[in-house]
């Protein structure tokens, strides 16, 4: 197993995780509520930057491998997953928004693998419509953390309120990319899976 500074961040990346969650289960006494919304909205944030800075770390320094590869995407959805079904638990999201995004990571996982256990791998790499969708759940997930009002000068800003909108058009956008791999695996699936 390689291990290099880009691999060091994705493992960081997956050592925060625990501490997003485990924030919201400090003691009333210890913490109070916005400080925790605050430890996980920056913590969050730091796994995220993590996340651009391994990739462009690893190709900046040809650093890059396969267990790199496997690990990063990993990371990525644990990460996502682990803060959505927080944001449930808190009543900050709808189950259904969950499942979605988390059902669609599970399905393309999948459905990479397959292809590209048949070599056609390049048929759903990912496209600008993904990288879109997961640019909206990556700003929208720490705003539902922070949740509370942002107060800057005289301006307020109701985090809560665009966290909620963009997360439901991530959610979109999910069932929307998602269709649009499937359309372009539908080829091979009726080849292979013998679907007429």
């Amino acid at each position: 197993m390689p291990f290099n500074f880009p691999i060091f961040l994705t493992w960081l990346r997956i050592v925060l995780i625990p501490l997003v969650v485990g924030v919201f289960y400090v003691p009333d006494a210890w913490m109070s509520e916005p400080h925790r919304n605050a430890a996980a909205c920056i913590i969050f944030v730091l796994a995220a930057l993590t996340d651009w800075f391994d990739g462009y770390l690893a190709r900046k320094w040809n650093q890059t491998s396969a267990f790199g590869a496997f690990l990063d995407p990993v990371a990525d959805k644990l990460m996502v997953t682990a803060a959505l079904l927080i944001l449930v638990q808190l009543g900050r999201i709808e189950a259904a928004i969950a499942l979605v995004i988390v059902g669609r990571e599970i399905a393309i996982s999948a459905l990479r693998e397959w292809m590209a256990q048949i070599g056609a791998s390049k048929s759903v790499a990912v496209n600008q419509l993904g990288k879109f969708k997961t640019a909206c759940q990556m700003v929208a997930i720490p705003m539902l953390l922070f949740e509370a009002p942002l107060r800057i000068g005289g301006w307020v800003i109701a985090i809560h309120v665009w966290g909620v909108w963009l997360i439901d058009l991530a959610a979109v956008l999910t069932i929307w990319s998602m269709l649009y791999y499937m359309k372009l695996a539908w080829p091979q699936i009726r080849e292979r899976g013998g679907i007429l």
